[in-house]
């Protein structure tokens, strides 16, 4: 009887990544997102050890809160664009 012949496949070669290789890195993020970490923190504890002698922060009052828990939240924002 005769042998059938062997069919050899082609090694596989996985295809190109679109994404990853084309685009320039964000050199923007990391100084703005530990800014606004930095900037957010300090604000919050202005606003608890010296708050009620400033102006500003006498008049915004509670609002400072939202100020500084929003620059934190930027800076979150800004941490999830860098690579």
């Amino acid at each position: 009887m005769p042998k059938s012949r062997v069919r050899r496949k082609a090694t596989f070669t996985p295809p190109p990544t679109s994404g990853s290789r084309g685009k320039a890195p964000r050199r923007w993020v990391v100084p703005v997102m530990l800014g606004c970490f930095i900037l957010g923190l300090t604000w919050i504890v202005v606003y608890y050890i010296w708050g009620t002698n400033l102006p500003l922060m006498n008049s915004i009052g509670a609002g400072n809160l939202l100020i500084g828990f929003g620059l934190l939240g930027a800076g979150f924002a800004c941490a999830t664009q860098w690579r």
